[in-house]
């Protein structure tokens, strides 16, 4: 069994974009589908898909590459988990992270649903800052 579900999704698209797959299968879960949802609308993957496999459902993420087939780089070049099971951070709106001045984004989990802290802030919520994604 899993302890952090989030930590062990991103661990497997961290491994996969070091291998340089194409996709990767993690279980899915709400707040799993809504993390990938965050991950495509900002063009960090290319498309995913929810299976309903049995006994566990599967969320089939297809990776996003850049350049030439032979050099292809992976576009999330970083994915770091912040709040966990043993330490979770809690931010106001007023202090949600900027990452890298904008550049990357933090996936942030509110009362109005899972956003980006720069959508949070527009509502006016702050919330469980879930991880970094540059």
């Amino acid at each position: 069994m899993v302890s952090d579900p989030i930590g062990d999704m991103l661990t497997r698209i961290r491994n996969a974009l070091m291998i340089r797959q194409t996709s990767v299968d993690v279980p899915a879960s709400k707040l799993k589908i809504e993390i990938a949802r965050i991950l495509k609308d900002e063009g960090y993957v290319e498309d995913y898909t929810v299976g309903d496999e049995q006994p566990v459902p599967v969320i089939h993420i297809t990776l996003k590459y850049y350049g030439a087939r032979r050099d292809r780089k992976p576009v999330i070049t970083h994915l770091e988990r912040v709040s966990k099971p043993g330490r979770r951070v809690y931010s106001p709106r007023k202090e949600l992270p900027r990452v890298l001045s904008g550049m990357g984004i933090a996936i942030v989990t509110t009362p109005k649903g899972v956003m980006t802290a720069q959508q949070a802030r527009r509502q006016g919520v702050g919330g469980e800052v879930l991880c970094y994604v540059w």
